[in-house]
């Protein structure tokens, strides 16, 4: 799969309900393996995970008060933030028409964070202008 590829991919996930890791999951697991690949690839991706954070919650049941765990779960959740953006730059980074794409980021940041308009109304506008944008340009061709 080409990075162009994933990222169309991971695009209709996100837009699709639910965790948009595990909409990526049943994508990819259909598109290599069928209908098993499809019901394998989340329960795969989850399994291991979820092993960890119950022994995770566990020790945090236990030891959560604890000064030192605070400070360390506060340096978790910056690197967290640091890793987020840092696959948002790499995908950024991957897409051939970057001149054409930086409006729409723009856009839906502003319309979302500094203008606080409602998520799934924002996600429509900007599925019918980026919408009308690609139709344009497959038009043109």
């Amino acid at each position: 799969m080409t990075a162009e590829e994933f990222n169309a991919q991971l695009g209709l996930c996100q837009f699709l309900p639910g965790p948009n890791v595990i909409n990526l999951a049943v994508v990819v697991g259909k598109r290599y393996q069928g209908l098993l690949g499809a019901i394998v690839a989340p329960v795969g991706l989850l399994a291991g995970p979820f092993v960890i954070v119950l022994l995770l919650a566990l020790l945090y049941d236990h030891y959560g008060n604890l000064p030192l765990a605070q400070s360390m779960l506060r340096g978790i959740a910056a690197v967290g933030c640091g890793l987020l953006f840092a696959m948002a730059w790499r995908m950024g980074m991957a897409l051939k028409d970057k001149a054409l794409f930086l409006p729409f980021t723009v856009l839906t940041v502003a319309s979302i964070a500094w203008l606080r308009w409602p998520m799934p109304s924002v996600m429509v506008a900007g599925l019918l202008l980026s919408g009308g944008v690609a139709w344009w340009r497959l038009g043109r061709k």
